[in-house]
């Protein structure tokens, strides 16, 4: 069986700290059994391959987070490439696609959809290994996991089994693995009085993991008129529709059989659900007062915070901005965010960049500032902008720093300057700060050039002898 786990989303639900270039499964905020700070996806990816089950998985992701996967995971981790955001039945339309003519997945083999960044428990993924024998054993087009609910959500989708098994006065919970029902039809995110009856009648969370054969999703594509060939797909995907896996396919599926699960399971999507599984209330520089109950603080910036007094809040502080809330109000943080403003802090392969100004001037000219850091032993691009100048002032470490070919050794104090249009690039020999000016006309817009990757590519091309 093949996992796809899909890592979308833009960023809302976990602002400041997150954004369209940094979602929230990449947030560094959960502890490790070592005490290391790792993020959703870094402490999924770790309990897939606890499972044995990570040579069999890819992510299907977005341009935008290539590098934040391969910085968070591993360069070589597998990955299918979306050329749009068309959330989820596109991407896994697509996904099927690779795995069908890039990965010679044959069409009778199953294939699992994950989230990037559920919470779970490890023998979690136990349950998922066994939907390959429950698509065998029911001939069910869809299998599902059910999470028995532990209270009334109106935040959760709910699967409701068919009527004979709830009628029959069958715990799903109490089954054995393995076992599996029919399912009857979906609520989503009802009230939570409604809630207290679906559970009453054996309903279960829809956790969004389920499985089929490949041939039943290209064959789907196939009846369409769609590709079944990925890159083919990937040039036609603007005509896919933009509409969830579980309403165009699921829901109108034949034949849906459900695996209940009983055990850990939680959508950390928003700030109150995140805090409950974070092991410490502060992350970042500040105080939070004794008199403060079930109060976190999360600060990204060199600002201290004082919290005094106030309890059920989270404090979060990132370059894109300040939230203070009450954890329950916390999911309306989307409704309320600006979509003018561009990420503030990015993370690049490299190392990252934080914007500390950017602005527009009367006269035309756009100015931006920004604070970049090279890990030690990276280095950036051989590249070009087009319409940009930039002044250089290494504030930490050492490098090497090549333009038009010039090679010459930089470190603190050192200022640079490159004229657009003009080929640069720089290796950190230590770990390296630079506070970046870029200036230009705001009319002409810029782009980058890049002509070599790696330091060796450009040692090799760039530097005059």
């Amino acid at each position: 069986m093949k996992l796809v786990l899909l890592s979308g989303g833009s960023g809302k639900r976990l602002w400041p700290l997150s954004n369209d270039a940094r979602s929230k499964q990449f947030l560094k905020v959960l502890e490790n059994e070592n005490r290391e700070m790792v993020s959703m996806v870094q402490r999924v990816w770790g309990q897939i391959n606890e499972n044995g089950l990570g040579d069999s998985s890819y992510i299907a992701t977005s341009q935008a987070q290539i590098e934040m996967m391969q910085t968070q995971i591993s360069p070589e981790v597998p990955l299918i490439i979306e050329p749009d955001r068309r959330d989820t039945f596109a991407a896994i339309s697509l996904a099927a696609t690779y795995l069908y003519s890039h990965a010679g997945v044959g069409l009778d083999e199953a294939v699992a959809i994950l989230p990037v960044d559920p919470y779970v428990e490890s023998h979690f993924f136990e349950a998922v290994k066994q939907l390959e024998d429950v698509l065998n054993r029911s001939d069910a087009e869809i299998a599902l996991i059910g999470v028995k609910p532990t209270y009334p959500s109106s935040k959760y989708g709910y699967i409701i089994p068919e009527k004979a098994a709830s009628a029959a006065g069958i715990d799903m919970a109490s089954k054995t693995d393995r076992e599996y029902v029919a399912v009857s039809h979906f609520r989503e995110k009802p009230t939570e009085e409604i809630a207290e009856r679906l559970i009453a009648d054996n309903a279960y969370w829809n956790c969004g993991v389920f499985a089929f054969k490949l041939g039943y999703v290209i064959e789907l594509l196939a009846s369409r008129g769609l590709p079944i060939q990925y890159e083919e797909l990937s040039k036609q995907y603007q005509l896919l529709p933009k509409i969830s896996f579980d309403y165009e396919v699921v829901e109108k599926a034949a034949s849906i059989v459900v695996l209940p699960y009983e055990g850990c399971w939680k959508d950390l999507g928003t700030w109150n659900t995140l805090t409950e599984e974070m092991k410490n209330k502060q992350i970042g520089r500040g105080i939070i007062s004794e008199d403060c109950m079930n109060t976190h603080l999360i600060n990204e910036i060199d600002i201290p915070v004082s919290i005094l007094g106030l309890s059920n809040i989270v404090v979060a502080l990132s370059p894109d901005g300040i939230l203070v809330t009450d954890k329950s109000a916390s999911p309306r943080i989307k409704d309320f965010i600006s979509s003018d403003q561009g990420p503030m802090y990015i993370e690049r392969q490299w190392g990252w960049i934080r914007v500390l100004d950017d602005r527009t001037y009367e006269d035309g000219r756009c100015v931006s500032t920004k604070r970049v850091g090279i890990q030690s032993g990276k280095n950036l691009s051989y590249r070009l902008h087009s319409a940009r100048e930039e002044v250089w002032t290494i504030v930490k470490g050492s490098g090497e720093f090549i333009q038009n070919g010039n090679f010459m050794r930089v470190g603190a104090g050192n200022v640079l300057h490159i004229p657009m249009k003009m080929l640069h690039s720089i290796r950190a020999l230590t770990e390296l700060e630079i506070i970046v000016v870029q200036s230009g006309m705001a009319e002409e817009r810029n782009q980058v050039v890049e002509i070599y990757h790696t330091w060796d590519e450009v040692s090799e091309h760039c530097i005059k002898v």
